[in-house]
C-alpha cells in the first residue's frame, strides 16, 4: 500500500478520550483514510450460572444466555464503531467503522488489525485508570511496547 494511502487506525470506545483521539487524528492526518475500531470481548459479561445443589459453586450459564450476551455485545460494538466513524467524518476524516471481537486482549487485537490493514499509525486514548496505569492505560502501554507501527496516545484528563 502506498504510504500516503495507508490508513490511520483509531481505537474507539465512545468515551470522551476516544473522541479526543479522533479530533487529534483529524488535525494531524488530514487526507488519510481512517478506520475506527471498537473491540468487544465475547462472553465477558455473561452472568454467573445458578448455584449448584451443594452451595459450593455455580453451574455454567446456559448456551442460549451466552449467545444472547455475545450478540448484544457485538451489536453494541457495531453501534459504537458506527457512531465513531460518523463523528470522524464530521471532523474531516474519510472514516469507516470496524467492530471486532477480542481474540487475546484489546491491544493484541488492535496490533493485528493495524498489520492487516497496513496502518500508518495507531491512535488511542488513554484512560490511565488504576494504580499500575497511572500515566498510561494498559492498552496504550501494551501498544507502545509491542506495536510495530507508530502509536499516538491521547491522554485523558
Amino acid at each position: 500500500m502506498a504510504p500516503e494511502a495507508a490508513p490511520v487506525l483509531i481505537a474507539y470506545d465512545g468515551s470522551e478520550v476516544s473522541r479526543a483521539a479522533v479530533r487529534h487524528a483529524a488535525d494531524l492526518f488530514t487526507g488519510r483514510p481512517a478506520v475506527l475500531v471498537t473491540v468487544w470481548e465475547p462472553a465477558l459479561a455473561v452472568p454467573l450460572g445458578q448455584p449448584d445443589s451443594f452451595g459450593m459453586g455455580t453451574l455454567p450459564p446456559d448456551p442460549e444466555t451466552v449467545e444472547a450476551v455475545d450478540r448484544a455485545q457485538r451489536e453494541h460494538a457495531s453501534t459504537v464503531a458506527g457512531d465513531g466513524a460518523e463523528f470522524a467524518r464530521s471532523v474531516g476524516l474519510a472514516a469507516e467503522a470496524q467492530a471486532v471481537p477480542d481474540e487475546v486482549d484489546v491491544a493484541d487485537t488492535l496490533i493485528g488489525i493495524a498489520r492487516e490493514r497496513g496502518a500508518a499509525v495507531v491512535v488511542v486514548g488513554s484512560h490511565g485508570i488504576g494504580l499500575r496505569s497511572r500515566l498510561l492505560g494498559s492498552v496504550s502501554r501494551k501498544l507502545i511496547e509491542h506495536c510495530d507501527r507508530p502509536v499516538l496516545v491521547i491522554r485523558g484528563e
